[in-house]
């Protein structure tokens, strides 16, 4: 993959991470309690614990986006700890590791460790899909730290446009 290329993804995921941040600003919008005690996840991220009415409706389960945001953190704390290991750029390294993290292998994705031509990759992406979410992940030496965001899916089924590899081990 080019400097440019890879520049301009990390660029590209970084607005889009900007741009989803922004969206979640505003008041909570208040839940329907349910005849049993639930536990929901608020916005902000904290806990809420719902009380006990008979007369509400169900409240839904936590979305898909909701996971994806909650699961953010162990993807992070995975990936900063594949960087920081023997193998920063091996896409392998980050399946192996976020699959013994918990997250699911068949819902994973990742680019080439190399270039068309055999060169070491500038940058490599990898990404788990949760519902409609996406967590994705870029690394290299053309990007600097490692970078991690939740992304939407995309419509067509998983997280990466263009060429990844198989993840067949």
């Amino acid at each position: 993959m080019s400097r440019l290329l890879g520049r301009s993804l990390a660029a590209l995921t970084l607005v889009a991470a900007l741009g989803l941040a922004g969206c979640t600003g505003g008041s909570p919008t208040p839940q329907p309690s349910t005849p049993t005690t639930t536990s929901a996840v608020a916005p902000g991220g904290d806990a809420a614990t719902a009380s006990p009415d008979a007369t509400a409706s169900p409240t839904p389960a936590p979305s898909a986006t909701s996971e994806a945001s909650q699961r953010l953190p162990l993807f992070t704390q995975t990936v900063a700890a594949v960087w920081t290991g023997p193998n920063p750029v091996s896409g392998r390294a980050y399946i192996d590791a976020l699959t013994t993290a918990g997250f699911d292998k068949a819902a994973m994705q990742v680019t080439a460790d190399q270039s068309t031509i055999g060169n070491a990759a500038e940058s490599i992406e990898f990404a788990v899909r949760i519902g409609d979410q996406c967590l994705v992940g870029q690394v290299g030496p053309s990007i600097g730290d490692p970078v991690t965001a939740v992304l939407p899916g995309l419509s067509a089924g998983g997280c990466l446009i263009g060429q990844t590899r198989a993840i067949d081990w």
